[in-house]
């Protein structure tokens, strides 16, 4: 992690509520990314994570509370403006697109560092020959490094879960976002596949990203944040490093139990 304890935060979020009818979600709810640093979100079911994970992603917009960028207020965040802020998002399915290549999927990833982009192409619509080939070998590069690269004219439901899962990340980091949030990367992947999970979600913190990861992996939260926030029935009960985390009272009684260094 990079010495950011006085940088302005990557991403903010500050006195968010929202309430659905009369379901309080979000209530006051408070955190900062920093620059280079790995935040991570956790609370049992229930908690408000899955609704501070579309808030900050745009797609549910708070009934009060800012969304601040580097500094700058975000006044009407929707999930399209993302690539232009330098973020990107896994979603918690997939999402990915059936009937298209693995290459074709990352390469919707990597739209916003094309001219024309690449949804120009898919409809027939004016591009440059350039734009195409730049994106298309940054999509391929991007599988390469996540080792998936064999794969890149395979369709989707023809390929193992894991390197599904592979896909989606590579469509979010082939833009070469600053700042990554990811929600629940670790799902349904094994032991040995979790390990290279968080080695490749360091990588990026070492590459200078900030990353927001919304997870119930514990073993993975623990090994691979610098800081963590907890909610609880919408509102943040504790944050801090993993060290604090694992030894405060009142996160033991809500959400992890008593012994923290392993799933149940």
């Amino acid at each position: 992690m990079l010495d950011s304890s006085t940088a302005t935060p990557a991403f903010e979020l500050a006195s968010i509520d929202v309430a659905f009818g009369g379901i309080v979600a979000l209530d006051g709810v408070s955190l900062d990314v920093r620059p280079g640093e790995v935040l991570g979100v956790i609370g049992p079911n229930g908690a408000g994570k899955t609704t501070l994970f579309n808030v900050a992603c745009g797609l549910v917009r708070p009934q009060s509370g800012t969304i601040t960028r580097n500094g700058d207020i975000l006044r009407n965040l929707k999930p399209h403006r993302l690539p232009a802020l330098g973020m990107s998002r896994t979603l918690q399915g997939l999402g990915l697109f059936d009937r298209m290549t693995v290459l074709d999927n990352v390469m919707i990833g990597a739209d916003r560092t094309a001219r024309t982009g690449f949804f120009a192409g898919l409809l027939g619509l004016p591009s440059s020959s350039k734009d195409d080939a730049t994106v298309r070998a940054e999509a391929l590069a991007t599988l390469e490094q996540l080792r998936i690269g064999e794969y890149a004219l395979r369709l989707p439901p023809s390929l193992p879960y894991a390197v599904r899962k592979r896909v989606a990340l590579a469509r979010a980091l082939v833009s070469k976002p600053s700042l990554v949030l990811l929600d629940e990367p670790a799902s349904g992947l094994s032991s040995d596949e979790m390990d290279e999970l968080s080695t490749l979600i360091r990588s990026l913190a070492v590459g200078h990203a900030s990353v927001m990861l919304v997870e119930h992996h514990m073993d993975l939260v623990m090994s691979v944040c610098d800081r963590i926030v907890v909610l609880d029935f919408g509102k943040v009960i504790a944050q801090g490093t993993p060290d604090d985390i694992r030894e405060n009272p009142a996160v033991l009684d809500a959400y992890l139990g008593r012994d923290v260094t392993h799933d149940n």
